[in-house]
């Protein structure tokens, strides 16, 4: 094939969602109907043993929670499918963000009975700035939830984007009876199964009487009203817009029981965007240049524990990434060469000779990259737009077990550099203060220091309220600032200056006492 056909037909995508709407039962499902897994493990479910494909990591087991992004490709109808689940829960947004960055499009989850959620709203923010196309899979349509008109409403106000029904359904909770495909104008009966995909009866015409036969009179004559209504109120389907993020399409079904998720990826892979333009600070790249160029948006330590190796997830941007090719690490500004990169079915991953602009590979880690990195086949090209944010929770970090000093070392480097925290020294006392968004975070940090590392930690509380990143061209007064707020000045991983102000009146203070010095709440300036 060639490398414009490759590129065309790869599809790149992100499932968001608020925590519990069916996000990871979502992308088992779309795996099972790409024959990339035969059955599937119920999420919640204890009496099928086998999790979830995409939650590998043991605390994410326990849970049930994502904490980390996976990324899984297969392939289904010749087309190469790349889909990222991210994490729903709010203190681990900031992994959800970047991976944002590494997408052409999303599939938004929401729940019937709990409609759109703070979570869910954050996210489409971010796709809104960054003009990506989305798609809403309302789920769980087998229980008891919201009116789908009501529910439509609703998605238009609180996510700020014009919607299109592209299935509907027939009915809902003990009285679901299927789906009729609006976009394909046929109805797909319900067939609950939890485990294998279930084949439906087919109807090409929604006046047939043998729908009466199938879903009883009123149900028929329902749907029958709803889909005039629908064609009355919303204008036809427009793929431009849908691809210039001002449409969703949205499709109605249950993840769990495997229904209304094949018409949810039929369509997908005929209107989703194939691999887009991307920024750099120099030029726009385009993914059908010859020349590879490709970012680092993600770094994942101990995915087999094993081996204590980390894996950078590389977003390929254009051209054709080689295996045994020499390339350019743009920040260290010298070539290297890849003898095994990987690509990814959750944790199981296999050695890759070549890759195509839209795919997501892993490169071994010794310490190489930071998220944010650069690699091209030649020219020097700076990606844009991998934000580090300001931690909101703090504590210190301290030793518990002074034997395991080393692998508390070791461990702490490798999940900073992941992007989970952010890890700061303070220069008063060279104490080690953790900040994270979300007090998940420490759990986790905790729990993977002890079950990847052997190592045990504590940690101490400290009154702080923000943190943030201090740069002058006024060295007197930069020098005079950091003397005057000695106890208060700390240096993050990459020997920058922070500033850790323990109120915002602090912050303000400091902000007008100190016109020469910029205060950055973000760590990309």
């Amino acid at each position: 094939m060639s490398l414009q056909t490759e590129i065309n037909r790869r599809r790149t995508f992100a499932v968001i969602a608020h925590p519990d709407a069916g996000k990871t039962t979502l992308t088992e499902k779309l795996l099972l109907f790409g024959g990339a897994i035969h059955i599937a493990g119920a999420v919640k479910s204890n009496k099928i043993r086998k999790t979830a494909t995409s939650d590998w990591m043991e605390i994410e087991k326990q849970r049930g929670i994502s904490v980390a992004t996976s990324v899984m490709g297969f392939e289904y109808k010749n087309y190469k499918i790349n889909i990222l689940d991210t994490p729903g829960h709010q203190d681990f947004a900031e992994d959800t963000y970047r991976t944002l960055t590494a997408v052409d499009s999303v599939i938004i989850v929401v729940d019937t009975a709990k409609g759109v959620e703070t979570q869910t709203r954050k996210l489409m923010e971010v796709c809104r700035m960054r003009k990506t196309p989305v798609m809403i899979f309302v789920n769980k349509m087998d229980r008891e939830g919201k009116e789908p008109f009501e529910l439509l409403d609703e998605l238009e106000k609180e996510l700020g984007i014009n919607v299109r029904p592209l299935s509907w359904p027939i009915n809902q909770g003990f009285s679901f009876k299927g789906v009729y495909n609006i976009y394909k104008d046929n109805v797909e009966l319900y067939t609950p199964n939890k485990q294998t995909i279930s084949e439906s009866i087919q109807l090409s015409d929604i006046n047939n009487q043998e729908l009466n036969k199938l879903v009883g009179d009123t149900d028929a004559e329902k749907l029958r009203e709803d889909l005039e209504l629908i064609n009355g109120v919303y204008s036809e389907f427009d793929t431009e817009q849908y691809l210039a993020g001002d449409l969703a399409p949205v499709f109605f079904g249950s993840a769990l029981n495997t229904f209304g998720v094949r018409e949810l990826l039929d369509c997908f892979v005929e209107i989703a965007p194939s691999p887009r333009n991307t920024e750099t600070l120099e030029r726009e790249i385009d993914p059908h240049e010859e020349n590879f160029s490709g970012f680092i948006f993600k770094i994942h330590a101990n995915m087999d524990p094993n081996h204590r190796s980390c894996i950078a997830f590389v977003k390929i941007c254009s051209g054709k990434f080689e295996r045994n090719v020499n390339y350019r690490h743009v920040r260290h500004g010298k070539m290297m060469r890849f003898s095994s990169p990987t690509a990814f079915m959750a944790q199981k991953k296999e050695t890759v000779d070549d890759a195509y602009a839209g795919d997501i590979i892993g490169l071994p880690d010794t310490g190489t990259f930071k998220i944010g990195d650069t690699l091209t086949s030649g020219e020097i090209l700076h990606f844009k737009g991998l934000p580090s944010f300001s931690p909101e929770m703090f504590k210190y970090i301290e030793n518990a077990d002074p034997m395991k000093t080393k692998q508390l070392e070791k461990g702490i480097n490798q999940l900073m550099d992941e992007g989970v925290a952010q890890l700061f020294v303070n220069q008063f006392n060279n104490r080690k203060i953790i900040g994270t968004v979300g007090q998940l975070q420490f759990e986790v940090i905790q729990y993977r220091l002890l079950h990847e590392y052997g190592a045990q930690c504590k940690w101490e509380p400290i009154n702080l309220y923000k943190a943030c990143w201090i740069e002058s061209n006024n060295h007197t007064e930069l020098e005079n600032f950091k003397k005057r707020k000695a106890q208060f000045m700390a240096v993050d991983k990459e020997g920058r200056d922070v500033f850790l102000a323990d109120s915002n009146y602090v912050m303000q203070m400091a902000q007008n006492d100190f016109k020469n010095i910029k205060f950055h709440f973000t760590s990309e300036f």
